[in-house]
């Protein structure tokens, strides 16, 4: 088991806190695994076994266990001591009424409680005010590229060789370490269908799972492009299928609440406010597009921002696609007191200063950054870096 030292870190502080620490993140990303090394770093901190009780509720062995009733009459049996004790239940979002319980468990035992989950909507409805101000999300994803290169037990320094793997097949553990190229296009295609038809479709009782499967394909196939439910609406109608703009609106917040896709909004930085109209959608693993769309040459540089995406959430900006007057800027990355506007490129094309440009337009008084995937690119333009995708992922 390879340790993903960016979320021990995260976890650590709140070991033996009154929090509840909720492990987020969509199917296959790596969620089960890093709750074993919670519980390999609870032992190894002296924490007897007989203190740790860890459920997975998809298991067999579990299923009677997937209503707060059961579960409970099933702890209180279990717990003999009035030692402390580790709740560590993975998906809990199978068990009935959870929210409730686990604020119950907190006041009947003296425990530490950690969870899983594959669907954002854990957090949110009437149950979860039962843990309002109570808990801490950890949102995990597929592995990075440096995480990628653990894995394979590659040299970061030859990350060059490597980043076109990457980039096809994505990072889902389960899919870097397999070696055949047609084995991990299979494990994609099964996670994928995994996800659409039992996290999304099964769990919300979709009524048009095809309809769903083509919404997603549009999405895949438009990464980091401007949509609007109208212009979803209309590609689908002009086929001769009847589709209202409130379906497909729930079922892209279907999608998003897997976390399969992520929304991002736009941000008019001149008036400090964010647009409804359109916004892009980034998918959470780019082995999706090779897997489903099957066009692995084109859109080469939308398939570089979404992956630029992905590192910005995981180092914990909040993003968005920046709008000033006429010009757009791929991503405003906002953290704390530190705003960072970025341009994605897979090169600088000789005959057009657009990507430079657009940043230059900015006020000064922020970080401006612009990423590409051509080396001789690499350098700085009016003060402005530029840098490789390669050693943005990796060191920047």
């Amino acid at each position: 088991m390879i340790r993903r030292e960016h979320y021990i870190e995260k976890l650590t502080p709140t070991i033996d806190t009154e929090f509840v620490k909720i492990i987020t993140g969509v199917r296959r990303s790596g969620k089960s695994f890093l709750l074993m090394m919670i519980k390999e770093m609870l032992i190894s901190r002296g924490v007897k076994e007989s203190q740790i009780f860890h459920l997975n509720f998809e298991h067999p062995d579990h299923y009677h266990l997937q209503n707060s009733e059961a579960l409970y009459n099933h702890l209180k049996e279990q717990v003999h001591s009035q030692e402390k004790v580790y709740f560590l239940f993975d998906e809990i979002q199978e068990v009935l009424d959870w929210q409730k319980l686990i604020n119950g468990l907190r006041v009947a035992f003296n425990s530490d409680i950690y969870l899983t989950g594959s669907n954002a909507s854990l957090l949110s409805g009437e149950m979860a005010t039962y843990l309002t101000g109570r808990y801490i999300e950890i949102k995990v994803l597929p592995l990075s590229f440096e995480e990628y290169l653990i894995f394979k037990s590659y040299d970061k320094h030859q990350s060059e060789r490597y980043f076109r793997d990457y980039l096809e097949h994505g990072g889902f553990p389960s899919v870097v370490l397999q070696s055949d190229v047609q084995l991990k296009k299979d494990v994609l295609s099964g996670i994928y269908n995994s996800i659409l038809f039992r996290d999304v479709a099964g769990r919300a009782t979709v009524k048009e799972p095809e309809l769903l499967e083509r919404i997603a394909i549009f999405l895949l196939d438009n990464v980091g492009q401007l949509i609007s439910t109208n212009k979803i609406a209309n590609t689908i109608r002009s086929t001769g299928r009847k589709v209202s703009n409130n379906t497909i609106e729930n079922y892209l917040s279907l999608l998003e609440n897997s976390f399969l896709f992520y929304k991002v909004r736009r941000y008019d930085i001149r008036g400090k406010e964010y647009l409804s109209n359109q916004a892009k959608y980034y998918v959470v693993d780019l082995g999706f597009i090779l897997s489903q769309v099957k066009k692995i040459n084109s859109n080469r540089g939308s398939r570089i921002e979404n992956l630029v995406f992905l590192e910005l959430i995981r180092r914990g900006y909040d993003v968005f696609v920046g709008k000033y007057e006429a010009k757009e800027i791929d991503f405003v990355a906002m953290k704390h007191d530190e705003t960072l506007y970025i341009q994605v490129t897979e090169h600088i094309p000789e005959a057009s200063n657009r990507e430079t440009d657009n940043l230059l337009h900015l006020p000064t008084g922020h970080k401006k950054l612009l990423i590409t995937n051509n080396w001789s690119d690499v350098g700085y333009y009016e003060g402005i870096p530029i840098v490789h995708v390669n050693d943005f992922l990796l060191e920047f």
